[in-house]
C-alpha cells in the first residue's frame, strides 16, 4: 500500500495538478526540481481555496521560453536569470523554496550514504576520466567498501535543466578541468554518458541500470529509494543529503531583491553543508497582472502555510526574514 510522498506524487502525477470545470486556474510551467513540493502545496490550496494550479513539469529552459514567450502565467526555474536578462524580457524573479541535488548510484550491495565522493572523483566519473567504480581514487576515499570492477554508467539531463544549472555550477567552481572543458548551463556538451528527461528520466535510468551514477533533487531520491552518496563539502567533512545539510547551506544565501534574487548555494562554507543546494525561482511577466496578482497569492498562501509540507519533502521553506523580502519585492512591482 502506498503511503505518505508515494501515494501523494502518484495522485498528484495522474492529475496534472487540476481539476477539469470552469474554475480559475493558475497556469504554471518549469523546473521538476520543486515539482514534489508544488505537487502538494497545490493539492492543499485546492481544498483550501477551490482554485486550481496547472503545472507542466518540463525543465527550467522550457520554463524560461514559456514566460519570456507569454504562454503561462509563470514560468519556474532552478537557474537563476540574471537582472539585464530579466530587464531584456520585462521580467520578475523571486525565490520559493530552497533544495540540494544528490548524486544517486545503482551498485549492488551499496546503501544509502555508504559510498563517499569528493569534488574530485565526482568531477573525474563526469569528464569520464574514472570510468570503474573500482578505480585506486574512489578506492582511496572508500577503504571499506568493496566496490566493483565493473564500468560506470553515467547518467544525466537530456533537456535544459536548472537542476544541471546547479550540478554544473558546482562542478565548474570545484573543477578546473570541467569548467575549460565542459563548462556549466542548463544545457552542456557532456563527455560521457547517456540522458534522461526530467529529474523523473534521470531517476528512471538510475533505477534501471546496474553500475550507473546520476544527479536528481533529493525528493526524487527518496521517492524512488534511490542509493544516495556521501559528498565532502567545502569544510572538509563528507555529509549526507538531509534537512538539516541543505539547511545549513540556505543560511549562506545572499538574496537581494535589488539583484531580483540572484544568487547560487553552491559550495558554501558551512561545516555541515550539502555542497549541491540551490533555491528554485519563479518568473513573472511584468506587464501581466491579474496573473501576477493570481500567481503571488498561491506563493503568498503557501509561504504561510506550507512549510511543514516543504520539510517533510526535504525542502528548505525560506526564512521569515527572506519571505518578507519577496513580499516587499512583490509590493514595489505593483502586485500586492
Amino acid at each position: 500500500m502506498k503511503t505518505g510522498l508515494s501515494l501523494l506524487m502518484a495522485l498528484l502525477v495522474t492529475l496534472s495538478f487540476s481539476v477539469a470545470g470552469a474554475d480559475e486556474i493558475i497556469n504554471g510551467a518549469g523546473a521538476t526540481f520543486p515539482y514534489p513540493v508544488y505537487a502538494a502545496w497545490a493539492y492543499d490550496y485546492h481544498k483550501a481555496t477551490g482554485i486550481k494550479f496547472n503545472y507542466q513539469s518540463i525543465g527550467s529552459g522550457g520554463g524560461q521560453r514559456q514566460i519570456v514567450g507569454r504562454t503561462v502565467d509563470f514560468g519556474a526555474s532552478d537557474d537563476p536569470v540574471k537582472p539585464d536578462a530579466l530587464k531584456k524580457d520585462s521580467l520578475l524573479q523571486f525565490p520559493a523554496v530552497i533544495g540540494g541535488v544528490v548524486p544517486v548510484v545503482n551498485i549492488a550491495g551499496i546503501k544509502d550514504g555508504q559510498l563517499r565522493l569528493d569534488s574530485d572523483t565526482l568531477c573525474g566519473i563526469y569528464l569520464g576520466d574514472i570510468k570503474k567504480w573500482n578505480d585506486a581514487k574512489l578506492s582511496v576515499i572508500n577503504p571499506k567498501l568493496k566496490l566493483p570492477d565493473s564500468n560506470i554508467t553515467v547518467v544525466h539531463r537530456s533537456d535544459g535543466s536548472g537542476t544541471t544549472a546547479i550540478f554544473t555550477n558546482y562542478l565548474a567552481a570545484v573543477c578546473p578541468a570541467f569548467k575549460n572543458n565542459v563548462g556549466e548551463g542548463k544545457a552542456v556538451k557532456w563527455p560521457a554518458g547517456i540522458g534522461g528527461k526530467g529529474n523523473e528520466g534521470v531517476a528512471n535510468y538510475v533505477k534501471k541500470t546496474p553500475n550507473s551514477i546520476g544527479y536528481v533533487e533529493f525528493a526524487y531520491a527518496k521517492q524512488n529509494k534511490l542509493t544516495y552518496t556521501q559528498l565532502k563539502n567545502k569544510a572538509g567533512n563528507f555529509v549526507e543529503p538531509s534537512f538539516d545539510s541543505f539547511e545549513d547551506a540556505a543560511d549562506s544565501g545572499d538574496f537581494d531583491s535589488k539583484k531580483d534574487f540572484y544568487a547560487w548555494l553552491n559550495n558554501t562554507p558551512g561545516k555541515t553543508s550539502w555542497p549541491i543546494a540551490g533555491a528554485t525561482f519563479i518568473l513573472l511577466a511584468k506587464e501581466k497582472k491579474d496573473s501576477n496578482v493570481k500567481t503571488v497569492k498561491f506563493f503568498d498562501w503557501a509561504f504561510k502555510n506550507g512549510d511543514a509540507k516543504a520539510k517533510e519533502l526535504v525542502y528548505v521553506p525560506l526564512p521569515k526574514s527572506l519571505k518578507d523580502k519577496v513580499r516587499g519585492y512583490w509590493k514595489a512591482n505593483g502586485i500586492q
